[in-house]
């Protein structure tokens, strides 16, 4: 492994930056002429994209509960509850994949080659 290839996964941060590692695994394809598509990592980081797309949605949702019932405009509290929790749960989900894969990156690392 390179350290261009080091560098580009440490500045993982959010949504751009697995799409940039993405992007580059894309590069290192076609440098070594590799024309699969479809391959297990390009899957991973499309469903990890989309995981945090749908906590980001959940997110806005609870915050524009929130708002909803600070003016007044909601006739029950339980819309606002459900999308607390949606998010809260899809946060906590998104935060523990997180620190799987940082634990597995770490402990790759540490393997000796």
């Amino acid at each position: 492994m390179d350290l261009m290839s080091l560098s580009a996964i440490n500045r993982i941060q959010g949504v751009q930056g697995v799409q940039a590692v993405k992007n580059y695994s894309g590069i290192l394809q076609s440098q070594d002429n590799k024309k699969t598509e479809g391959t297990l990592f390009d899957s991973f980081l499309n469903s990890a994209i989309d995981s945090i797309k749908t906590t980001n949605s959940y997110l806005s949702d609870a915050e524009n509960e929130e708002i909803k019932f600070a003016l007044g405009e909601v006739d029950n509290s339980h819309d606002l509850s459900i999308a607390l929790q949606k998010a809260s749960t899809a946060l906590q989900y998104t935060v523990a994949v997180k620190n799987k894969f940082l634990e597995a990156y770490k402990e790759i690392m540490q393997m000796q080659i």
